[in-house]
C-alpha cells in the first residue's frame, strides 16, 4: 500500500492514509510505504496508542536530495508527487518487497498516474478525486476565476494527453473514485470503476442530539477560507435568517466558523457589514479534541463548498448534525435527503436565499430537526465509519 501522506494526528489526505492502513490490516498483512517526513509522527502515535503492528510494516521513502531540494512546502508539491509515484517501483524492487496486491491510496488527485502496474500484479488505484470547476457565479474576483480555470485546463491536459495516465487507466485492475465525476472525466466503464469516498470518521458513543432546541442553536462552518469554500454564502445566508427572528431568538443563535486562510480578511469585511455580526464568531483552527467538542455543541453543519470531497461533512454527520450543502459532486453525494438539505446551483443571490431558507427550516421545525439528526448518525454508521470502510476494503481485496 503506497500512500504519499500518512499521519495519524491529521485529517484529510494524511488521516485517510493512516486509516486505510489500519483498516486494511484488520484482515490482511499491509506493507505501507510513505514519505520519510511522516515517520516521526507515525512512530510516536504507535507508541502512545499501543498500535498492534502484527499485520503492518512501514517503509519510508523520499527522492534523493538532488531531486527534491527545490521543493519548499506547497511549492513544487505536484511535480514532486508525480516523481515520487514514478520512482517508487525502483524503491520497492531495491528493497525486495514482496506483495500480492498493490494499492495506491493517496494523494487523491486523479490527474497524477500510478506506476505500480509495472509489477504485473493486481493493482487498485484510489480513492482518487478532483475538484470540478467552481461555478462562475460563486467566484467573487477575476484573479480567483483565472486561477481556477487554469487549474481546470491543466487537469484536462493530464487526463487526456499524459501517456502515463493512459497506461495507468489501461493497466490497473480497479479505479476507486471519491465521487462520480471521476468516472465521467476519466471515461471509465463500470467494470473498472468503483465509487467509494475516501472520507471517513470514527464512530462516537451514543446518539445525543437534539439537545438545545429550546435554548442555544449553533450553526457550524469548518474549513480553510478559500474561494472554493464559498463561506461568504454561509454568512450572508445566516444574516438573512437572523433578520427573520424575534429579538429573543436572535440572542440564542450563533454561526461559528472554525478555520483560517487567505480570504480571512475579505470574510471579516463581509461580516462587519452584516446586522448579525455580533452573532458570528471566527475562531481559528483548533485541535482534534476541541473540534469534537465544538461538533457536540453545534446544531447544524453548513458546508457551501464546491470541492469534490469534504472530510468535515462526515465528521459532522458522525456527531448527529444535519447538513446544509450544495447538491454537487462533493458533499452533495455524501449526504441524502434524510440527513441534509441540498441546495441546487442557481444564481448567487438565489443560493444565499436558499441557504437562508434551509437555516430557518431546521431551526423552526423541531420534529424535522430531530429526525434529520437521527438520520445523520444512521447514514454515517452505514456508509462512512472507518470500521465500515475496512469491511469494504476487505471485499475489494478478496476479488484478487
Amino acid at each position: 500500500m503506497t500512500a504519499y501522506d500518512i499521519n495519524p494526528y491529521k485529517g484529510s489526505e494524511a488521516g485517510t492514509g493512516w486509516n486505510f492502513v489500519i483498516q486494511g490490516a484488520r484482515f490482511n498483512k499491509i506493507i505501507a510505504i510513505t514519505r520519510e517526513n511522516n515517520q516521526s509522527d507515525i512512530e510516536k502515535y504507535i507508541i502512545e496508542h499501543n498500535i498492534d503492528l502484527s499485520n503492518i510494516m512501514f517503509y519510508y521513502y523520499d527522492l534523493p536530495y538532488y531531486l527534491r531540494f527545490w521543493k519548499k512546502g506547497a511549492r513544487g508539491s505536484s511535480i514532486y508527487f508525480y516523481l515520487w509515484q514514478m520512482f517508487i517501483p525502483i524503491f520497492i524492487k531495491s528493497n525486495k518487497i514482496e506483495f500480492d496486491i498493490a494499492h495506491n491510496v493517496n494523494f487523491h488527485a486523479d490527474s497524477f498516474p500510478t506506476f505500480l502496474w509495472v509489477f504485473h500484479k493486481p493493482v487498485i488505484w484510489g480513492p482518487i478525486n478532483h475538484n470540478e470547476k467552481i461555478p462562475k457565479q460563486y467566484i467573487l474576483s477575476k484573479r480567483e476565476y483565472i486561477k481556477d480555470r487554469i487549474k481546470w485546463v491543466i487537469k484536462n491536459f493530464n487526463w487526456r494527453l499524459d501517456p502515463f495516465m493512459q497506461l495507468a487507466k489501461w493497466k490497473v485492475n480497479l479505479i476507486i473514485g471519491g465521487n462520480s465525476s471521476i468516472q465521467l472525466r476519466l471515461d471509465l466503464d463500470n467494470r473498472k470503476f468503483l465509487h467509494l469516498s475516501q472520507v471517513g470518521a470514527h464512530a462516537h458513543t451514543k446518539y445525543v442530539k437534539p439537545q438545545k432546541l429550546e435554548n442555544e442553536f449553533n450553526f457550524l462552518v469548518v474549513g480553510r477560507f478559500l474561494t472554493i469554500k464559498s463561506f461568504d454564502i454561509a454568512v450572508k445566508a445566516f444574516d438573512q435568517f437572523y433578520n427573520k427572528l424575534s429579538s429573543f431568538e436572535k440572542n440564542n443563535i450563533k454561526l461559528r466558523i472554525i478555520g483560517q486562510g487567505p480570504l480571512e480578511k475579505s470574510l471579516r469585511s463581509i461580516i462587519g457589514k452584516l446586522d448579525s455580526k455580533s452573532s458570528i464568531q471566527l475562531e481559528g483552527w483548533v485541535n482534534k479534541d476541541e473540534i469534537d467538542n465544538i461538533y457536540r455543541d453545534s446544531s447544524v453543519f453548513v458546508f457551501p463548498s464546491h470541492e469534490g470531497a469534504g472530510m468535515v461533512t462526515i465528521e459532522a454527520l458522525s456527531h448527529g448534525l444535519p447538513v446544509i450543502c450544495f447538491d454537487n459532486y462533493g458533499a452533495g453525494e455524501f449526504v441524502n435527503g434524510d440527513c441534509a438539505i441540498k441546495i441546487e446551483y442557481s444564481t448567487y443571490l438565489n443560493s444565499v436565499q436558499s441557504f437562508a431558507n434551509a437555516f430557518l427550516k431546521l431551526y423552526s421545525n423541531k420534529d424535522l430537526y430531530s429526525n434529520m439528526s437521527k438520520s445523520a448518525v444512521a447514514h454515517f454508521e452505514n456508509s462512512y465509519s472507518w470500521e465500515q470502510k475496512g469491511l469494504e476494503l476487505e471485499r475489494i481485496y478478496s476479488l484478487y
